[in-house]
Parts: structure tokens; C-alpha cells; sequence
């Protein structure tokens, strides 16, 4: 008998999840909830249909959070599948803009294809055009101190 994940089936490892679905996608957009990244750590590989991003996540998953500071990790979001991208309120040639990630949705189409949507802090939006959802998030780097040693609060 199989049973479904739970953070702390995770506890300390790395993350290494899938999305082909928007229920699976939820999760994930939960664990990226408030990662930070340049604009420069944004790759569309038009060939391969990929774009990645590498994310400085907040680990929301640190059960051991209470007894030491908030940390982050470097994580590599993949998204397959991509036909086309658009964003809006990005200045995508000023390559000093740090990125806040706020959530991930998929907008279905038709048979499996969509629109997976980046939303961003500040009214910026990712708009990924996908023949079918399937997104990765994978851990990269050892967890480090949360620069500002603060948990990302959110106004109601």
C-alpha cells in the first residue's frame, strides 16, 4: 500500500518533487512560496522546450525552524514542455532586479496543454505556454542562514 508524502516524510533532505498535474503543482507552489532570484537566473532553452530558474527558496518545509534561524536553499525549478513565454511588469533588460516568486498556477487549455503562470511580487507575472504540466523542484545546495534571519510575512 502507497500513501502520500508529508513534510516531514522530508524533514532535513533535500526536496526532489513533480508536478503533472495542479494538484501536484499546489505543492510545489507552496515550497516556492517567497523565493528570491535575479533576473539573471531565468533560462528559456527553446530548443529543449525548458525554462529554469534557479530560486533562492525559503524552506517552509524546516520543522527544526524554532531552534535555529530561518533558513533558505538554492533550488533549480524546471519546467518541460514550454512552447512560449511572456511576462508582464518585468524589466527583463535591467539585470541588477531581484525577483520575488509568489505563487505557481496552471490555466488548462485544450487535451493536456495550458498556461503555467509565475506570479510575482510587485503585479509581475511568468506566463509559460506548455503542451502539457510538468514542472520539477529540486534542491541544490546545502540549507544557508535566511539573510534578513526573518520567516517572510504576507499582508492580509
Amino acid at each position: 500500500m502507497t500513501r502520500d508524502a508529508t513534510f516531514e516524510d522530508g524533514r532535513e533532505t533535500p526536496l526532489n518533487l513533480g508536478a503533472l498535474d495542479p494538484d501536484d503543482l499546489q505543492v510545489i507552489s507552496t515550497l516556492a512560496q517567497d523565493a528570491v532570484f535575479p533576473i539573471t537566473e531565468m533560462t528559456w532553452a527553446a530548443k529543449a522546450r525548458r525554462f529554469v530558474l534557479l530560486l533562492n527558496r525559503f524552506r517552509w518545509e524546516d520543522a527544526a525552524r524554532a531552534r535555529h534561524a530561518p533558513e533558505r536553499v538554492q533550488s533549480l525549478l524546471v519546467v518541460d514542455n514550454v512552447l512560449r513565454i511572456s511576462s508582464h511588469g518585468i524589466d527583463r533588460d535591467d539585470r541588477d532586479t531581484i525577483l520575488s516568486l509568489l505563487s505557481l498556477s496552471f490555466e488548462p487549455g485544450e487535451d493536456s496543454a495550458g498556461h503555467l503562470i509565475l506570479t510575482l511580487a510587485g503585479d509581475g507575472a511568468i506566463r509559460l505556454a506548455v503542451e502539457a504540466l510538468e514542472v520539477t523542484l529540486r534542491d541544490v545546495t546545502r540549507p544557508y542562514r535566511a539573510p534578513s534571519g526573518k520567516i517572510p510575512q504576507h499582508d492580509t
